[in-house]
């Protein structure tokens, strides 16, 4: 091979991201050129609909037999970005098989099967990166992989879906409601037609466990992962966080257990305090915390979605390969190593908040706060509104386990004198 000989690329899926990543690859082949020393050529477009029109893309190079594609000898990389499990796993496969690269932003995929393709991606030599899985065109992903190697990291903590950030925060900010604010998020196209998968805490429990497997460098148990999202959240828990000096954020957590024998991945909304920097996180943009023994925290913020900033992650990744492949060399493997097991929710310790709606009578206080104390939470702040017949309790907690939390909240519901739990959050920073 010669500095003349191009390294061959098949992008499949030409949606948003993938026409992004075609034509980054024709407006700045000169420069990936000289950054790769030797030229990148697009050889083949795989879609589900050949139909379509796609300016820019060359018809010749469009073809629906995406597993074909991405079997072709000639092909050095294959750039996945058709989204979904079982189509792109065949791609996916079919490539690391052969011998060749993979690049993909498929963070569904990875979060399933990661561990299962980075051994086939052993066994073949070949690399998969998939920096624009999480958090879009921030470079987060690889500092995990490369960059706190010799550091021993204990949590990652973040806002890494976009959609639910931009409800939150017109929540907070325009006192909507959270029908109202998705319908916005919906109309501005921050939110698809059916956004399930992010409002539910689904996309976001995608991304914790592949950051937690990269940070923690252990095979992650998804069946254990506990997800919530925030179609629960209502307006009187944001005035009930804004009263107590809180922020609610959707939070994907990744953290080792107290004796550090295990990992806890959960993703809920919680109460972040108004003066901690994800607290000013607005709208569509992610960040993530890092904590690690040597290195403290770092955080790192921008674009978490889009076309452009998810491409740019896809063309970053894809001179990494090419350099790769350029100088006979492969990156290093993240095949998990450490024994550390999944542990589940109830095993996790943090603070909470709760607001309890209960009758305005002498002595209810006194009840609840027996509630709590008899299954060993103890309670950090009260504060008590009355109006009516009914009165509103918003307690916040000293850090405690998810299970004895979850016993004290079924205690509160057998109470006569607790009309409704209204909320119960979890409190972070």
């Amino acid at each position: 091979m010669t500095e003349h000989t191009p390294i061959r690329v098949a992008v499949i899926g030409a949606g948003i991201v993938g026409a992004s990543v075609i034509e980054q690859l024709a407006a700045h082949a000169a420069d990936l050129q000289s950054r790769v020393g030797r030229p990148i050529e697009l050889v083949g477009v795989g879609v589900r609909d050949a139909s379509k029109s796609r300016p820019g893309i060359n018809p010749a190079l469009v073809t629906t037999d995406v597993v074909g594609l991405a079997s072709r000898d000639d092909v050095d990389i294959v750039i996945e970005l058709m989204g979904g499990t079982t189509d792109a796993a065949d791609v996916v496969r079919a490539a690391l098989a052969r011998g060749a690269s993979v690049v993909t932003a498929n963070k569904a995929l990875i979060a399933a099967e990661g561990v299962a393709l980075h051994k086939l991606a052993d066994n073949s030599g070949a690399d998969l990166y998939y920096e624009g899985a999480v958090a879009g065109a921030i470079p987060l992903l690889r500092p995990l992989r490369e960059s706190f190697v010799g550091d021993h990291i204990t949590k990652v903590l973040g806002i890494v879906n976009g959609t639910t950030n931009f409800i939150l925060t017109q929540m907070t900010d325009e006192n909507l409601s959270y029908a109202e604010a998705l319908a916005q998020a919906q109309a501005l196209g921050y939110a698809e037609a059916d956004p399930t998968a992010d409002v539910s805490g689904q996309d976001s429990a995608a991304k914790a466990i592949i950051l937690a497997r990269l940070a923690f460098h252990a095979d992650i148990d998804v069946s254990r992962v506990s997800v919530e999202g925030i179609e629960n959240v209502s307006i009187q828990d944001i005035e009930a966080a804004k009263a107590m000096g809180f922020a609610i954020k959707l939070l994907a957590v990744a953290e080792l257990t107290p004796d550090e024998a295990g990992v806890v991945v959960r993703v809920h909304p919680t109460l972040i305090p108004a003066d901690h920097p994800l607290a000013s996180v607005r709208g569509p943009f992610n960040a993530v915390f890092v904590s690690a023994r040597a290195a403290g925290d770092v955080m790192f913020y921008g674009r978490g979605a889009g076309g452009n900033p998810t491409a740019s992650a896809v063309v970053g990744d894809l001179v990494t390969v090419a350099r790769n492949i350029a100088s006979g060399s492969r990156g290093f493997s993240v095949t998990p190593y450490a024994d550390l097991a999944t542990r589940e929710l109830g095993e996790g310790r943090t603070s909470y908040y709760v607001n309890v709606q209960v009758a305005d009578e002498p002595g209810v206080l006194a009840t609840v706060a027996t509630a709590f104390a008899d299954n060993g939470v103890s309670i950090q702040v009260v504060r008590q509104d009355g109006a009516a017949d009914n009165a509103s309790l918003v307690l916040r907690t000293h850090i405690a386990t998810d299970a004895a939390l979850s016993r004290t909240v079924e205690t509160l519901r057998s109470l006569p004198a607790v009309r409704s739990i209204v909320g119960v959050m979890r409190v972070e920073g």
